[in-house]
């Protein structure tokens, strides 16, 4: 390392700890995790166009960031449960305004706002089986406010792109209906069906399935219901949280933990009992998967679990 990048990581942990005396709430986030943050967002947008740029460059650059909005993100990231509770608090209105601006009407908002928490709590899961959060891209360059707005206006471009692809022209409607009209062992494609790969499919199916309700076997009555409340009763989360008696925050938070100990407890089980490989597993996950779901509700449902949701709703 040479000395200037001796400088500018002094200056980094220097103003690391000025911009937590800066912040009103720290959410004891350390210097040493807000570093590698305050890091990041330099190379990105000072470094990256000034590679010159000096200590005092840093200085400033740090200056201007949000302290207490970078640590309340930061602190959300580490799974800080009071963090997780004031952002849904300051920032709920915000984002459900914001989703509303962008949505056709008020329920197609409330749906957007719904999955922009998801984003934020990282409900999906990356290759690397870590939360795909998007609360990795804040910086702390701009207020919370606007950069939630951003993210909701970019998720609905998102959404609208990928409904768009799935709407079917009319005349490619007409095509498919010729094919099926023509020769019905015939796929709508145009190519004959192979039989060995749809017998494979069936099996894949039907061991993921298998894995998958050994480990929701396993999941306690409170987290099956909340599962069968959130994708199959089509409740948002607040609601969810409520006939649980928790917060929003903490239903999806359990959600987050719930779904990662699923697809892990099942790609091991498939590993394990069935020798497949983590590519099969995860093509499994985002093909096969989809197509299980009327299965797995019954899986969701026992005698303690309808008499704990009949208790709690009345």
């Amino acid at each position: 390392m040479n000395r200037k990048a001796e400088e500018i990581e002094k200056t980094l942990a220097a103003n690391a700890a000025c911009l937590l005396a800066r912040a009103v709430d720290t959410y004891s986030v350390s210097v040493e995790t807000l570093v590698p943050r305050i890091r990041a967002a330099v190379e990105k947008y000072l470094l990256r166009d000034n590679a010159d740029s000096s200590p005092a460059d840093v200085n400033e650059f740090i200056d201007k960031l949000q302290a207490d909005d970078l640590c309340l993100i930061v602190a959300c990231e580490q799974g800080n449960d009071k963090a997780w509770t004031d952002l849904v608090a300051r920032f709920g209105s915000t984002v459900r305004s914001a989703a509303r601006s962008v949505s056709a009407n008020e329920e197609g908002g409330e749906d957007l706002a719904q999955s922009i928490w998801a984003e934020l709590h990282g409900l999906r899961i990356r290759a690397d089986g870590k939360p795909a959060s998007k609360l990795a891209y804040y910086s702390g360059r701009g207020s919370l406010a606007g950069w939630l707005r951003a993210v909701v206006g970019q998720l609905a471009v998102d959404q609208h792109r990928k409904q768009s692809r799935l709407v079917q022209t009319e005349d490619d409607a007409d095509f498919d209906r010729l094919l099926q009209k023509d020769d019905q062992s015939w796929s709508v494609h145009g190519e004959r069906l192979n039989p060995e790969i749809e017998v494979s499919d069936k099996r894949a199916s039907a061991d993921l399935q298998k894995a998958l309700a050994t480990s929701i076997g396993h999941l306690s009555d409170e987290d099956r219901l909340l599962v069968k409340l959130y994708y199959f009763d089509g409740l948002k989360l607040h609601e969810a949280g409520a006939i649980l008696g928790v917060h929003e925050a903490t239903a999806s938070r359990r959600l987050t933990r719930i779904h990662a100990d699923l697809r892990l407890n099942v790609a091991e089980a498939l590993k394990k009992e069935h020798g497949w490989t983590r590519p099969e597993t995860e093509q499994a996950f985002s093909e096969i998967a989809l197509h299980l779901e009327a299965d797995i509700e019954p899986m969701l449902i026992g005698e303690k679990i309808v008499k704990n949701e009949r208790e709690m709703t009345g």
